[in-house]
């Protein structure tokens, strides 16, 4: 069993930066498959990036070349670095983890960006 916890959301002015964490109870170079989601009111939760365990990244479109997710392996933290936010990026942002096949999430922490 996987609990994943984030944290560091807030309120941001379009244009700015955050960074929002994701602490892993288990080692995260065991687990397959971290990422991120995000779901605004009233809309479904959509991919937003994912990291495997060799390190390799993949982003959805409408955040590529502004997000960026990395790793620490030693402190089990999955982080979704966040530049050039925009009106639209607003949402509660979810950690994600796929180990044996399951499928494990975090409670969300929300992203607000607006003037």
């Amino acid at each position: 069993q996987v609990q994943l916890v984030e944290s560091g959301g807030g309120l941001v002015q379009p244009g700015g930066s955050l960074r929002v964490s994701c602490a892993a109870s288990a080692t995260i170079f065991r687990i397959n498959s971290m990422g991120w989601y995000r779901q605004a009111p009233g809309k479904q939760r959509e991919w937003v990036a994912d990291i495997n365990r060799g390190g390799n990244t993949n982003y959805a479109d409408s955040v590529k070349a502004r997000f960026t997710i990395s790793r620490d392996n030693a402190k089990n933290t999955v982080y979704l670095q966040m530049n050039s936010l925009k009106p639209e990026d607003t949402a509660v942002y979810y950690c994600h983890a796929l180990y044996l096949g399951g499928d494990y999430w975090g409670q969300g922490t929300q992203v607000t960006v607006s003037s």
